[in-house]
Formats: structure tokens, C-alpha cells, sequence
């Protein structure tokens, strides 16, 4: 591999289906053994700090439903990103709870604006104003409000939003 991170890391995220929101496993995955080796390989040629490399390690190996090597990275970095993705992880395992105390201890993270215009734009609808209400409160991403609805049955929330 050589090129940027972001387009080296694509290859990792090509598989035939995305996750799923719980844990999985689904086929199509790579395993383990095989995404640690083409990702210290990938990191070799990229200019990537270490504690970087590992929070990218982690969601990679959870992009492949590798649950426990995942947390286990996640769990020991402690900054507001290993926090996020400690969050990430939680959500899908699911353990609402525990997921919503680690996006708590995330604080104001830059990518909640990102994400806000992001499901802002998919929610540019009618029927979908009342999800809009609860996941960007005053327009900012609310990512508890996201994980207390993965966590209620489906037939709770709106009508379904026609993704673009």
C-alpha cells in the first residue's frame, strides 16, 4: 500500500455488506490474523503516531466484528477518541448503557458537527422531524439520544427515513 491513510484505509472497509448495528458476525469478513498483518503493513509506509494506529486498528478490526481484540485496544487509550471509540463499541455489542457513559466521557468532539449535518441532511423530511428533534438538539449531534433509540424496538421509531 502506498497512498494517503484515507484511501489506504478504504481497502480495509471494503467487504460485501457494512456491519450491521449489533454485533455480528455476518460473512464476507476478513479475519483477524489478516487484518493485523495488512494493517501493520499499511502502517509501515504511513506517517501514522501510534496511538493513532491503534484506535484505527480497533475500528477496523470492529468494521470486521472483531469485538473483544477491538475493546481491548479501545479500553486502553484514554483520550476523548479512545473514548469515541470505546462508545462505538459499546453501542454495538449492545450495551446501551456502558455506550452512552463513554460517549459521555468523549466531551465535545469535533466529529459531532460532522455527523450533525450528516443525519441532518438525511432527515430533510416531514415525517422524519421527530427523530431530527431527538438526535440534534439544538443542532448538535446528541449520540446518547442515538444509542436510547438503537435500544428501543424498531416499530418505536418514525416511519422510516429513505436514505440518499
Amino acid at each position: 500500500m502506498s497512498g494517503t491513510l484515507s484511501q489506504d484505509m478504504k481497502t480495509f472497509l471494503a467487504t460485501p455488506e457494512p456491519p450491521d448495528l449489533g454485533p455480528g458476525p455476518r460473512p464476507g469478513v476478513e479475519p483477524e490474523a489478516a487484518l493485523n498483518k495488512r494493517l501493520s503493513e499499511a502502517f509501515r509506509s504511513l506517517k501514522v503516531p501510534s496511538q493513532k494506529q491503534e484506535l484505527i486498528r480497533a475500528l477496523i478490526l470492529l468494521w470486521h466484528d472483531h469485538f473483544e481484540p477491538a475493546h481491548k485496544i479501545a479500553q486502553d487509550i484514554e483520550t476523548s477518541d479512545g473514548s469515541f471509540v470505546h462508545a462505538i463499541l459499546h453501542r454495538r455489542e449492545p450495551d446501551y448503557w456502558n455506550s452512552k457513559y463513554w460517549f459521555r466521557r468523549v466531551g465535545k468532539h469535533p466529529a459531532f458537527g460532522k455527523i450533525a449535518n450528516r443525519v441532518g441532511g438525511l432527515l430533510d423530511s416531514k415525517p422524519a422531524d421527530a427523530l431530527r428533534a431527538k438526535l440534534l438538539d439544538r443542532g448538535s449531534w446528541d449520540p446518547c439520544a442515538f444509542v436510547d433509540l438503537c435500544s428501543q424496538p424498531i416499530m418505536m421509531l418514525v416511519r422510516p427515513v429513505k436514505v440518499r
